[in-house]
């Protein structure tokens, strides 16, 4: 009998094939569950794997809810067509409470939440629009309660998915079967 497998386009690494610059890294995911199909392709280029980790350890750090970095992730997976981080984000979004309706309203730059709402039409314009987008938006969004911090931040949250979504559509991923807690996404 033939079994039909997902690929990828690029070696997806584990511990053992990593290259030893990405090796380490690997292994402290490895740790906490399964490695995600997307860091075990970054593997690959350890100085890539080396950037994303550091940048995704200080951005979790930072002052952003968890619900809104979620926001973030799902508006740019969607736009990117990335569906192996629109699953993975999705999952992400239902443990940091937001539910089916909400996560729907994120992938489309939208939220309930009206603060929520004037940050996703900020960033929407930033990452779609082929120059500087409206400063009416960045107004909105200040004026919906957003400090410059949080902004900026969510401009760098928006860069780091924007990163991993090119990653996963090079790449072709197949989707992870894994402990959504050690998933990459912006949460």
């Amino acid at each position: 009998m033939t079994i039909k497998t997902d690929y990828s386009r690029f070696d997806i690494h584990d511990t053992l094939t990593a290259p030893e610059g990405s090796a380490k890294i690997l292994e402290g995911v490895g740790r906490t569950g399964d490695i995600p199909k997307f860091l075990g392709v970054l593997a690959g280029a350890p100085a890539a794997i080396r950037a994303y980790a550091l940048a995704r350890h200080e951005l979790r750090r930072g002052v952003l809810p968890r619900r809104t970095r979620a926001r973030i992730a799902l508006a740019i997976a969607e736009r990117r067509g990335d569906s192996y981080s629109i699953a993975q984000h999705a999952r992400a979004a239902r443990e940091a409470g937001l539910g089916l309706d909400e996560i729907s309203r994120a992938r489309s730059f939208t939220s309930s939440d009206p603060r929520e709402a004037a940050l996703l039409a900020f960033l929407k314009e930033l990452v779609e629009s082929e120059s500087r987008p409206s400063a009416h938006l960045a107004e909105e969004a200040r004026e919906a309660g957003w400090s410059d911090e949080e902004i900026l931040e969510a401009i760098a949250h928006a860069a780091l998915n924007d990163f991993q979504s090119l990653v996963a559509n090079a790449a072709a991923l197949p989707q992870d079967q894994t402990d959504p807690s050690v998933l990459p996404a912006a949460a």
